[in-house]
């Protein structure tokens, strides 16, 4: 039985859905009724998980698009510097949405977590990343974004989030096919 709450939240999600529009002009609620879409907030593209996740994503397009599923990447800097890596990561045609005041982030309905940066070096889960080969496969750069600011990714389908991966260290691994799955 549905909680009487329920119905705020999806009218609250379709607010927020409506109000955040991509790079092309197209609202966030138009591209999640046109399919059901992998909405993945990056952190600073400073940071090499942040890489590693354009990385991860570009490798499993395919697989990720065979279940009529369309990646839109949210992100803290300009068009001009998101595109960068974009176009370095084979996904310049993937919609995306600045939003450097990371108030989409901080939405209630996705609700993601603001940290303290200099806590990562002291995180033995990071620190293990870093030594695994995050640093080497994929640097490490100037940070002009938010570093606090957590990522997530949440699968949208039919004005809902079907299911969501809040990131508690900045080196966790969301599974992204699985967070697609039927």
């Amino acid at each position: 039985m549905a909680t009487t709450t329920e119905p705020a939240a999806q009218t609250e999600l379709v607010t927020v859905l409506r109000e955040y529009h991509a790079d092309s002009g197209r609202s966030l609620l138009a591209l999640v009724d046109d399919s059901p879409i992998l909405l993945i907030f990056l952190r600073h593209f400073g940071c090499a998980f942040c890489r590693k996740s354009l990385d991860q994503v570009s490798k499993l397009r395919s697989q990720i698009a065979a279940t009529g599923t369309k990646p839109v990447f949210v992100h803290l800097g300009t068009p001009e510097r998101a595109k960068l890596y974009l176009d370095y990561y084979q996904l310049s045609d993937v919609e995306r949405i600045g939003n450097p005041d990371a108030s989409l982030y901080q939405h209630p309905a996705f609700n993601l977590a603001r940290t303290n940066p200099f806590l990562h070096f002291f995180n033995l889960t990071v620190v293990k990343a870093w030594l695994k080969g995050a640093l080497r496969n994929y640097g490490i750069g100037m940070i002009h974004e938010d570093a606090h600011q957590m990522p997530g990714v949440f699968f949208l389908k039919n004005r809902h989030i079907v299911r969501g991966f809040r990131y508690e260290t900045i080196a966790d691994e969301p599974d992204y096919l699985k967070l697609i799955r039927p």
